[in-house]
């Protein structure tokens, strides 16, 4: 039981204020040391996950798979990688909705001609060796693979393309190469509507697929041609420093080549797409294409 004084101390609030202080002063003092303790223990473990990684990271192999990655990092593109994943997209979409044409057309063309449904034919791609492109060879070590080398002389790798078929067998047998033109007898009443929609070209989109060829770019060309065009037009070699397109800006906006004059002109259309190239550009392209092909613009 708690003795009660008969005689009232008038300062007795005062020594309760005071022991309520030093009972409140402590208790911070509590919370300060805990956080003190939680960050110190804190930080002992990060110095020793630090001391962790760095010991982690000096082994040989770390070291050789670290530098692989960061010189894969400074290689990739993002405009290209973007390009690329549009690429893969826009083909296996293409594909799928072109499914019909690939039971129809070669039926027509069958009726129409003797031959082969689909035509493959030698083009010229992208010249690769404006920037390194083996990442991991070894120092002293030369990585070349035989199917990346150039048998001919060529401003780009040359490769397979294919088309469905539009001019009669051996169409250049006697003539040689030479470009396509206006009621050009060598072409069949089928690919005539062919060329006109550009179905013919549906196949391409294998190639893109493959990697040879992208869904927008400069058009393609046969190494005849690109030997005979190096030198005679200006700035010729600029367009193969990208990979050649299923259509492109100087589809769309020109007409087939029939001669040296019409090339000429496309040039012009594939270094501004070169040099101003964009995703948005490449939808934009890819839309007029539609329109193209729905108004029968073609050759």
């Amino acid at each position: 039981m708690r003795y009660l004084s008969p005689v009232s101390n008038p300062l007795a609030h005062y020594w309760e204020e005071d022991l309520s202080g030093i009972w409140g002063l402590w208790l911070r003092l509590r919370e300060r040391a805990s956080l003190a303790a939680f960050r110190l223990v804190g930080e002992l473990l990060l110095a020793n996950l630090y001391l962790l990684v760095i010991a982690v990271s000096e082994l040989p192999l770390i070291n050789h798979a670290s530098a692989g990655l960061a010189r894969l990092a400074a290689f990739v593109n993002p405009g290209a990688a973007a390009k690329r994943m549009i690429d893969i997209v826009g083909a296996v979409f293409g594909l799928a909705i072109s499914l019909p044409l690939w039971i129809i057309i070669p039926v027509f063309i069958k009726l129409d001609s003797q031959g082969t449904v689909l035509y493959s034919q030698t083009r010229v791609g992208r010249n690769r060796r404006q920037r390194r492109r083996r990442l991991f060879v070894e120092p002293g070590a030369e990585r070349r693979q035989r199917a990346d080398r150039r048998q001919a002389r060529s401003l780009g790798r040359p490769f397979t393309i294919y088309k469905f078929r539009t001019m009669f067998n051996d169409a250049e047998k006697i003539s040689g190469p030479v470009w396509a033109k206006q009621d050009d007898p060598r072409i069949t009443r089928m690919g005539l509507i062919l060329r006109k929609t550009r179905c013919d070209e549906i196949p391409q989109l294998i190639n893109v697929l493959l990697g040879d060829m992208s869904l927008v770019g400069p058009r393609p060309e046969r190494p005849y041609f690109v030997e005979k065009l190096d030198g005679a037009i200006k700035d010729y070699r600029g367009r193969f420093l990208v990979k050649p397109g299923l259509t492109g800006l100087a589809q769309v906006e020109h007409k087939y080549d029939e001669s040296i004059e019409d090339v000429n002109g496309k040039i012009n259309y594939d270094l501004k797409y070169i040099s101003n190239w964009s995703v948005f550009q490449d939808i934009k392209i890819m839309l007029k294409t539609v329109i193209v092909v729905i108004g029968a613009r073609g050759m």
